[in-house]
């Protein structure tokens, strides 16, 4: 009785391991940023933006709620402070000063709130989800990831003028839109040509040096065996372009409910309740 029994518990332990997960819940505002509430060192209530493209944190200088209990040093960074959400509590948490957010945000946390851990992002229960271990992954298509300076860059097709053209894309939770190509992309590529414009905005300095950013529609967008049609695309024009990367932005991102590994080497997706939802308009 007593080896059955021991045997139970460590089928029991391997169970728990197994499975053990930790549910965070977010809210999802009109400009597609996913906001999380926290509590910081004990005593300042914020509302931070997640952000995939980073590791850390970060507060606004526009946030709308008093940070008054991080403390930053002359380099404008704070170290050591404790984020509490829900029933989780993350120590050692490093925010930097004075970065901006997105909308209804005031500062910005990353991905190590999942150091050492699987993480799911779940659009159709807005909640994330972390796992000791994978969860089961039936029905999830795999992405490779690429890994560089806290930041994860997926490979996509894009089919511009019938034909195929592979690039890398840097998730970006806190761009609203969905596509956004560097410039080298875009020049190379010829979008202002080969994609419907479907509106811009001009921007002058006092120098009279412009940007003008333009949103078109790319016909064919292909991340692994899933196909989205006329994607939000956008790209920028003239004298102050200062794109350098291309962003896989917040209104795809939404498409998919992800699921990340602890190593940041595979994502594994499926389509969400927003896979075939209208795409956010730029003003």
């Amino acid at each position: 009785m007593l080896k059955k029994i021991s045997l139970l518990c460590i089928l029991s332990a391997g169970f728990f391991t197994i499975t053990a997960q930790e549910k965070i819940p977010f809210r999802m505002t009109k400009h597609n940023n996913i906001i999380i509430k926290t509590l910081v060192n004990g005593k300042d209530s914020l509302d931070l933006m997640f952000q995939i493209a980073m590791e850390d944190a970060s507060i606004s200088p526009e946030r709308q709620r008093k940070a008054d209990h991080i403390i930053f040093d002359k380099d404008d960074i704070s170290k050591n402070n404790t984020v509490k959400i829900g029933k989780l509590t993350k120590k050692n948490v490093l925010f930097y000063n004075n970065e901006l957010t997105g909308h209804e945000a005031d500062g910005k946390i990353g991905t190590g709130l999942f150091a050492g851990k699987a993480f799911k992002i779940d659009y159709d229960h807005n909640e994330f989800v972390s796992y000791d271990q994978l969860p089961d992954l039936k029905g999830y298509e795999p992405i490779q990831l690429l890994l560089q300076n806290g930041q994860l860059f997926i490979a996509g097709d894009n089919v511009i003028d019938g034909r195929q053209h592979e690039a890398y894309f840097l998730l970006q939770s806190g761009y609203s839109g969905g596509l956004l190509y560097s410039n080298q992309f875009s020049d190379e590529k010829d979008l202002e040509k080969k994609l419907k414009v479907t509106g811009e905005k001009t921007l002058r300095n006092s120098s009279g040096q412009s940007v003008t950013t333009k949103n078109g529609v790319l016909p064919f967008f292909k991340l692994g065996k899933i196909v989205l049609k006329d994607v939000s695309a956008g790209f920028f024009t003239g004298n102050l372009k200062t794109q350098r990367a291309n962003y896989f932005g917040a209104d795809v991102i939404r498409r998919f409910i992800w699921i990340i590994d602890a190593d940041r080497k595979m994502a594994y997706i499926k389509p969400s309740q927003y896979f075939s939802a209208p795409y956010y308009k730029l003003n």
